[in-house]
């Protein structure tokens, strides 16, 4: 297969350094890389396999030459540059929450709605990384048994807001264990030993524009709009990996056997599901691989049709970069990445 021509914006952020990883490991067929980011970062350089490559400024004229470009830059940087790097010729995967629910742009996690790739005008958008992995879970058992309500708590690792939210989490725990006092700067409290129900800001219905993210990403992503969904999310002081508490309701009954035997089974899944010698997914034993989690399958005690699991995935991983180059490898195996290729 020839190779094709990267981008990738945001190289020097946490997920923008992940795409590299995640490029290198998979081996996607690459003839050449080229990394973006913001002035103040221009001049850095990174290893692209085994070579020294320089950052260089976002500008207009980034994507002459580019068959995919891989945003993580934020929302703004997104809504700016994605178009114009479309309009060049490039097909755009974009990390943000800048096109998510623009009808004309797919949202897309492989394992569970690769068609809708096809449809796609030049941008493709990346889910929310606590959607990325729910999707993928519930997915293989909405297709055997369709689910009408979900009822999830995340708990979500420092590392989805970004570097300096773990260097906040380093500084404050240090402080805290020399019996100091903290002055929060990225979260409006202290993170260190403490939990926060609030990530993203509060909307007019009571919910955090993260968990609104769940519900309505859900519903696109699976073709699912009358599916019943509440989230709280929750932020812990964790380095790498979101947990998830996911309760279903499920049109007829299912056994949790037979929900362990479909998850066994089903693409991206890995299951860890043995009480008895404490074998469940934590987020410690799950960063740094690529399979969503899923263990403490069992009845759900409050509904004779429900059953709840326990869903952990690497949120820069899976939740983020190894979805968008997914989407990249399905673009390219079936022949959907435009006219210039």
């Amino acid at each position: 297969m020839k190779g094709f021509n990267i981008a990738i914006v945001g190289a020097t952020g946490l997920v923008g350094q992940e795409f590299i990883k995640v490029l290198e490991q998979r081996r996607f067929p690459m003839a050449s890389v080229s990394l973006y980011a913001s002035d103040r970062s221009a001049g850095r350089k990174l290893y692209v396999e085994h070579q020294e490559v320089e950052v260089q400024e976002t500008t207009a004229h980034s994507f002459e030459h580019i068959d995919i470009a891989l945003f993580s830059a934020g929302s703004e940087i997104s809504l700016h540059f994605s178009p114009i790097a479309a309009q060049s010729g490039a097909v755009v995967i974009d990390n943000s929450a800048a096109f998510r629910m623009d009808p004309q742009v797919p949202l897309v996690v492989p394992e569970v709605n690769p068609e809708d790739i096809k449809g796609h005008k030049g941008i493709i958008a990346n889910p929310n990384c606590s959607t990325i992995q729910m999707v993928v879970a519930l997915n293989a058992l909405h297709k055997a048994n369709p689910i009408k309500r979900v009822i999830v708590d995340t708990y979500q690792s420092v590392s989805g807001t970004g570097a300096a939210a773990i260097e906040e989490l380093n500084t404050q725990t240090k402080l805290v264990l020399e019996g100091q006092s903290t002055v929060p700067h990225v979260y409006p409290h202290q993170i260190a030993f403490n939990l926060l129900p609030e990530i993203d800001v509060f909307l007019d219905n009571g919910y955090t524009k993260e968990e609104w993210k769940m519900v309505e990403e859900t519903r696109k992503i699976m073709h699912a709009k009358d599916m019943a969904i509440s989230a709280t999310c929750v932020r812990v002081p964790v380095y790498t990996g979101h947990s998830e508490a996911i309760h279903m309701e499920f049109t007829d009954p299912m056994t949790a056997d037979e929900a362990r035997r479909i998850l066994a089974q089903a693409p991206g899944i890995k299951v860890l599901d043995e009480p008895g010698v404490s074998l469940y997914p934590h987020p410690w034993s799950v960063a740094g691989s690529d399979e969503v989690f899923v263990g403490r399958i069992r009845q759900d005690a409050s509904h004779p049709n429900g059953l709840a699991m326990w869903v952990v995935a690497d949120n820069l991983r899976k939740g983020a970069a190894l979805n968008a180059v997914q989407i990249a490898e399905e673009t390219v195996q079936r022949g959907w990445l435009g006219a210039r290729r």
